[in-house]
């Protein structure tokens, strides 16, 4: 079992920035692979970053350049780096991971994460 806690969520103008951390404890985070979700009120959960155990990442082309995943493994922490946001950016960010993925094939699927965290809100305005 891992659990997992989102943080660094908040309210920021356009063109801002912020830093959303995931925090895994329970089981030993070796091996897992991380993604990042976003769900926007009345639309369905979306991709949004993801990197493997040994540092491979793919992003949504709506952030590619704008977001940057990272994750220190010695802290058991995985990091979405947030810069020049829009307010589409806006939505509740979650935090996901799974052991056993085809991570070059499923990364970007929801249903290949076992494991989520609460999520917390990211809101840009304009």
């Amino acid at each position: 079992q891992v659990q997992l806690v989102e943080s660094g969520g908040g309210l920021v103008q356009a063109g801002g920035s912020l830093r959303l951390s995931c925090a895994a404890s329970g089981r030993i985070f070796s091996g897992y692979a991380m993604g990042w979700f976003r769900q926007a009120p009345g639309k369905e959960r979306e991709f949004v970053a993801a990197i493997s155990w040994s540092g491979i990442t793919y992003y949504a082309d709506s952030v590619k350049g704008r977001f940057t995943i990272s994750r220190d493994n010695a802290k058991n922490t995985v990091y979405l780096q947030m810069n020049s946001l829009k307010p589409e950016d806006t939505a509740v960010y979650y935090c996901a991971a799974q052991r056993t993925l085809n991570f070059y094939r499923d990364y970007y699927l929801p249903a290949s994460y076992g494991y989520w965290g609460q999520g917390t809100q990211v809101t840009v305005s304009s």
